[in-house]
């Protein structure tokens, strides 16, 4: 993983360098290993490498190929970078390190953007053009890898995260009415191109932007999922079906251990952590290392699934640690999780993922993670009422139980002239119709894995890992594997409550303790049962005169809800308050 940054000057005046490297300096800890600026007229592009695939000099960015006429600056991993390499040393290329950042500028040479159809991993990267003076923004399919930009009629700067472009200044700050209409219905996802802030945008996932000198930019999607079943696929039956998935996912899983540096696993206990590591120990991984975390239980909820991580690590003979964290420590970490956010993420695991990451980094810089899985598969429980729904009552069963708050809620909370339109039903609505999908269960399930899988647990995950350096590899995200389980008629995914093909394809890797287990998540009971020195951090962040002059929510409903806080509580079970505080303090974070 790295950290990216560049300007492009369309007035022709030199690209501001100075700009360039506080958006570099920001970033610092996605990239400890080396940092690198490439500046020539107006263009500049920066980056900050952490090292994982050629750990020498020679693979340092950015990277220049003066052969060629090619430059990059990429974030991310090419798992089949060794393949794609003998293809083109075939062919006449020569390469002078042995990393996957020089494959993709050798295959970008030899088959322009159709490249990107070869590459299997994560990604983001800008790739120039010394002769045309093009440059190339990309994006990997699933949004594995952010890319943020500002585009002004004379300048675009781009970089990993939104406070790096904070930092180089000149950004419009007003909050963006659609993007916060959005934040504050449907769990804080934000779907691209928007962000919170009104001058920041960021690149959708599987699209490419095209930007030539004179400031015109081309923005083409190159990646699309579809739901759609050939013959073939209706006639195979259900064993067929399992015995693919588990092939597909044992593949993924072995091109994630590409990697000059040992790779772990971030092990919870659920399935889709288990599984990989189960998939892992049978490659016949050495040494494998697995991490788990945990919580204080608050009013018997539990604050951690020791039981089933202990339970797959001693199966497997891993060496496992295990970290418990105190409310306190937890309280404590608040404040610097909130300033790791890219964007403003309300889901109670942000800490946890943040405080496991501090504690992995010590001993690991690759880790597997299970993101992914439920809304590939199908393990949600919103699933199931979806199979037999027609198209607008899917629509409505969809926002019943996903969406924080109605339309309504939220005029009451900013104010009518603030949320005059139900911007993220529309989206909603759509979004279900575009063709590509013909039930309503595959429209959630592709909407669930192309947008709100990108905006709320892999931009998480990348946030909180990258906060300490620390690259996660998540195998769910295959996207071979992902277009299998399109293919995958919708009864096979979400019968015996979600993920039914999965679980039993499971069946000849784990215990069934695992496999047939209830359905957890990341367990963080002090962030939705707010008391006590947690309460008292949201109502300070919500009453101090920051907030206050702001005026973002009417102070009579903030009011109302402090008096009981645990009577506000989403469909999903979070905060409505912690919701509105996270916003509030993440603003407050960046000098917003």
């Amino acid at each position: 993983m790295c950290g990216l940054a560049g300007e492009l000057r369309f007035n022709q005046q030199f690209a501001d360098v100075e700009a360039v490297l506080k958006m570099m300096s920001v970033q610092a800890d996605r990239g400890p290993d080396n940092e690198g600026i490439f500046s020539l007229g107006q263009r500049c592009f920066g980056h900050r490498r952490l090292s994982i695939m050629d750990l020498s000099q020679r693979a340092h960015q950015p990277f220049i190929d003066n052969a060629l006429g090619l430059g990059i600056v990429f974030n991310g991993a090419i798992y089949n970078y060794h393949e794609l390499r003998q293809e083109l040393e075939k062919s006449g290329y020569q390469f002078s390190s042995t990393g996957d950042t020089e494959v993709i500028l050798k295959a970008w040479h030899a088959w322009g953007a159709k490249a990107l159809d070869r590459f299997y991993g994560m990604f983001a990267f800008a790739l120039w053009e010394r002769d045309s003076g093009i440059t190339y923004l990309v994006r990997d399919r699933l949004g594995i890898k952010p890319l943020y930009y500002t585009l002004e009629k004379e300048r675009l700067r781009f970089a990993s995260t939104l406070p790096a472009l904070l930092a180089a200044g000149d950004v419009d700050t007003t909050l963006d009415p659609k993007a916060l209409h959005f934040y504050l219905s449907w769990h804080a996802v934000v779907p691209p191109p928007y962000t919170i802030l009104r001058g920041v945008r960021k690149l959708a996932p599987g699209t490419m932007m095209t930007i030539s000198p004179d400031g015109n930019c081309r923005t083409t999607q190159w990646w699309n999922l579809e739901f759609k079943r050939g013959e073939d696929d209706e006639r195979r039956s259900f064993d067929d079906w399992k015995s693919e998935v588990l092939d597909s996912l044992r593949q993924a899983v072995k091109r994630r251990l590409v990697a000059d540096v040992p790779v772990g696993v971030l092990l919870s206990g659920g399935l889709d952590s288990s599984l990989i590591t189960g998939l892992l120990a049978e490659a016949g991984t050495r040494d494998l290392r697995t991490y788990a975390i945990g919580f204080e239980a608050v009013d018997e909820e539990a604050g951690d699934e020791y039981y089933y991580s202990d339970l797959v690590s001693r199966h497997y003979g891993t060496v496992h640690e295990k970290l418990h964290i105190p409310a306190a420590n937890l309280l404590d970490a608040l404040p610097r999780a909130i300033t790791a956010m890219a964007e403003p993420m309300v889901s109670h695991d942000c800490v946890a993922f943040y405080l496991l990451s501090q504690a992995v980094a010590k001993h690991s810089k690759v880790v597997q993670s299970g993101q992914g899985a439920d809304e590939v598969f199908g393990g949600y429980h919103w699933y199931p009422p979806l199979m037999d729904a027609t198209d607008s009552a899917g629509v409505q069963a969809y926002r019943k139980v996903f969406f924080d708050r109605t339309h309504q809620e939220i005029q009451e909370l900013l104010g009518a002239d603030h949320a005059p339109e139900d911007i993220s039903g529309q989206y909603l609505e759509a979004h279900f119709a575009r063709p590509g999908a013909d039930n309503a269960v595959d429209r959630a399930l592709r909407l669930d894995t192309t947008v709100m899988l990108v905006d709320d647990p892999v931009k998480r995950v990348d946030n909180m890992t990258m906060a300490f350096g620390l690259e996660a590899r998540v195998p769910f995200l295959d996207h071979e594997l992902v277009e299998l389980a399109a293919r995958i008629p919708g009864q096979h995914k979400i019968a015996q409550g979600g993920k039914y093909v999965l679980k039993e394809a499971a069946r000849s890797i784990l215990p069934a303790e695992v496999i047939d287990r209830p359905k957890g998540y990341f367990p963080v009971p002090a962030l939705k049962y707010l008391r006590g020195d947690f309460l008292n951090f949201v109502r300070g962040t919500l009453d101090n005169s920051a907030a206050r002059q702001r005026g973002l929510f009417k102070r009579e409903v903030i009011d109302h809800m402090l008096q009981s806080p645990d009577s506000h509580i989403t469909p999903l079970r979070g905060s409505k308050l912690w919701q509105m505080a996270l916003l509030e303090a993440w603003l407050q974070t960046h000098g917003i």
